[in-house]
């Protein structure tokens, strides 16, 4: 990295000007790229997904849609079968039908009993709404839709019989979270970019503080070039374009921090003018380099994944990453090279932190190392409890029980269990039926079906056209319960070859089985290429696998907190506003570990590449660890800050798969930040001792780096050091002057 910094600062009008160039570039890219993007979630060679494409092309609504559930209840005394209600019901649902552009089906135009109550005074329908586009995070999406409600409302009321109550009910109508119009990216980006400066004006109390956000705001568009590149080969999802500032600029700040800091305190060793450049570069730029691989290892191997959209997302996070760190490693010499050639300014000047450490980190770490293994144990102890929550994951469409405890959506559930209807017409789904099968012998075999309480088969336009039909099955039990799921295996194996069983939950259930069987590849894709990076980077065998085991470790205790969270609702109604729906989205885990992994192993790489560097200097493992940390912990917390807010302002608001997300990755960072890398890494790192730095002759060779022989027991000799040359302002590279 130093060679790349001289020959920047040898060259500095050319990349000056080819930065100008690539950001000016990147407004035409931005511009190409948004036409082309797409907003839909899509799941190619998914039976349930090409079967709601078929029920959706064929007949304009249903398929992957839920169902909104009206439910109308007649006054005392009156049924179902008195004269003129039929009728009436009939006029009802044809209006809201009309209303809302739907398929709708119930017990007037059937005659089922299936959708009437044990009272016989309680009748229900379906009402399926027209195409709602599938964007956004592929999770439950409850809220969506949700404006059909007052539409249905207003068409049935006055079509009702005189003295008749109506309710819609559903999922949508049911949710806890709402529709909030996309991530509202300029007010997120604004708050993201406040708090990372108030972070870093605490940090470097100075006009320095700007630098890193300079280094964002040049990055994040330039990235989009690199997108616009790679689009004719992948899909560009409108999630990865809306997403990727909101990513750009933590993993953006992050790498020039570290370097600035570094920077300063090669000044406060002694290097003035472009030679502390140089050696920043030569220490923190390595770093960066390393970083950002394992960062990009850890998104890129989302490609895997037969979903176009994670594989957008992960494509997208590998190109800001990168970019983030080209302009790091290219830019920052030439601003951190201006600002030394002015060294009378008392703004820039090194200050005792910076040729000293934190006191505060060294008191700390001190303590940590001193006491290792209660640290050690206690810290451990944590993250296997959380990881043991994580097992009661639930990956399903949410249940009612988990859904909106008071509203007009409760009061029609309410009425609809209390007349002996089963929750399950909840989740009622669509099967399509091609030309060539019988949809009337069908509908009889799967009313016959254990699970199932009514199957919907009328004979209308909306229904069957072209020698093709759509059937609907009302399950007793919700999907997302096991029984529910029992219910949907059964149908899928009674339908003959051909017929298409569709629906939302069906969707999801089987985008988690294709995704997941594809997850442990993706798991050990990423150990195995994060091992061979972390081996050439930190010149040893074990400290690489004890990375990857701490973050696996961490991953684990990220989705308990997670259960915890939105699950079982601990504070999120208190901190955000939004009450937890019982389930995790399905994305989630996936998408959380390429993030966090990458992310959180960035951490371990700023900080063990100076504990190794203070290693080699001093021969002496617990001194390198106290002396590392020390220099290291301010900055991965101000780091992790950064990226914190950044996250954190992505799951405020009332999109609910969202906030499930973001806060995930805000939660996944802090712990990273304050368990494992403050407590964890420093402890076990001493425990080690001499095998930290273990790396044989024949995986050197392997490695194409110097090994690194087991030392002798006890402190080892260091190595002689050459004292950093001090030199003027302005002076000792090629190109430093004017």
């Amino acid at each position: 990295m130093e060679r790349l910094s001289r020959y920047v600062l040898g060259h500095r009008r050319t990349v000056r000007l080819v930065l100008v160039l690539l950001f000016l570039a990147s407004g035409g890219a931005i511009a190409l790229l948004l036409p082309n993007m797409t907003e839909a979630n899509q799941y190619p060679g998914l039976p349930a997904y090409e079967a709601n494409q078929q029920v959706l092309e064929t007949y304009g609504t249903g398929g992957y849609e839920r169902p909104f559930v009206p439910v109308v209840t007649l006054p005392p005394g009156t049924d179902v079968d008195d004269p003129g209600v039929r009728d009436a019901l009939g006029d009802a649902f044809a209006a809201a039908g009309t209303a809302a552009g739907a398929r709708f089906v119930s017990w007037a135009d059937t005659g089922d009993p299936a959708f009437v109550g044990d009272d016989g005074r309680t009748t229900f329908g379906l009402v399926f709404g027209g195409p709602v586009e599938q964007g956004g995070l592929p999770g439950s999406a409850l809220g969506e839709g949700g404006q059909l409600t007052d539409a249905i409302v207003a068409a049935m009321t006055p079509e009702l019989p005189p003295g008749a109550t109506l309710h819609v009910t559903g999922l949508d109508p049911l949710a806890t979270g709402t529709d909030a119009g996309g991530l509202n990216v300029p007010v997120k980006l604004a708050l993201t970019v406040l708090a990372a400066l108030v972070v870093l004006a605490w940090a470097f109390r100075s006009w320095l503080a700007l630098v890193p956000l300079l280094t964002a705001f040049t990055a994040i568009p330039i990235s989009y070039i690199g997108l616009l590149l790679v689009s004719p080969l992948v899909t560009v999802h409108e999630t990865t374009v809306v997403m990727l500032p909101l990513l750009g600029i933590g993993i953006a700040i992050d790498y020039a921090l570290l370097v600035v800091a570094r920077w300063r305190e090669e000044r406060a060793r002694g290097a003035l003018g472009d030679e502390a450049v140089h050696a920043a570069m030569r220490t923190a730029g390595h770093a960066v380099a390393f970083s950002s691989g394992a960062v990009a290892i850890g998104l890129l191997t989302m490609v895997v994944l037969p979903i176009p959209l994670l594989r957008s997302l992960g494509i997208g996070g590998t190109i800001v990453t990168a970019t983030s760190a080209l302009v790091a490693v290219t830019m920052l010499p030439l601003v951190l090279s201006w600002a030394g050639r002015r060294t009378h300014g008392a703004s820039v000047r090194p200050s005792r932190l910076d040729r000293d450490g934190s006191r505060q980190w060294t008191r700390w770490v001190e303590g940590v190392v001193h006491r290792r293994w209660p640290a050690a144990i206690a810290a451990t102890t944590l993250l296997v409890l959380l990881g043991g929550v994580a097992v009661n994951l639930n990956l399903d469409v949410p249940a009612s029980d988990d859904l909106a405890s008071a509203g007009p959506g409760r009061d029609g559930l309410d009425a609809l269990t209390g007349a002996g209807v089963p929750t399950g017409t909840l989740t009622s789904f669509d099967v399509y039926v091609p030309a060539g099968t019988d949809p009337d012998a069908l509908a009889d075999d799967l009313r016959a079906l254990p699970g199932v309480h009514g199957v919907a088969a009328p004979d209308d336009d909306a229904w069957r056209r072209d020698g093709s039909a759509v059937i609907t099955v009302l399950p007793v039990e919700e999907s997302g319960t096991p029984g529910g799921r029992a219910t949907l295996d059964a149908v899928v194996d009674a339908v003959p070859d051909g017929v298409l069983v569709g629906g939302n939950a069906t969707q999801q259930i089987g985008y988690v089985d294709v995704t997941y069987a594809t997850f442990l590849w993706m798991l050990g894709l990423v150990a195995l290429i994060s091992y061979v990076m972390l081996a050439r980077a930190f010149r040893s065998l074990l400290l690489p696998l004890k990375a990857i085991v701490m973050n696996l470790l961490s991953f684990a205790a990220v989705l308990g907190a997670m259960v915890l969270v939105w699950q079982w609702g601990w504070g999120t109604q208190e901190l955000l506003g939004i009450q937890a729906d019982g389930a995790i989205g399905t994305f989630v885990p996936v998408t959380l570990f390429a993030f966090l992994f990458g992310l959180t192993m960035d951490y371990e790489v700023f900080i063990l590449s100076r504990v190794r560097e203070e290693y080699d200097r001093t021969g002496d493992t617990r001194l390198a660890v106290v002396r590392g940390v020390a220099r290291t912990g301010r900055l991965v917390t101000y780091a992790a800050l950064v990226l914190f807010f950044s996250f954190a302002s992505m799951a405020s608001g009332g999109e609910l798969d969202v906030a499930i997300f973001a806060s995930g990755i805000a939660l996944g960072i802090l712990l990273d930040a304050t368990v494992v890398r403050s407590v964890l890494v420093p402890a076990t790192v001493v425990m080690m001792g001499r095998w930290n730095w273990w790396l044989p002759v024949w995986a050197a060779r392997v490695l194409r780096v110097e090994p690194s022989p087991l030392a002798p027991r006890g402190p080892v000799p260091p190595p002689a050091v050459p004292e950093p040359r001090r030199v003027e302002a302005g002076t000792g590279a090629p190109g430093a002057q004017r």
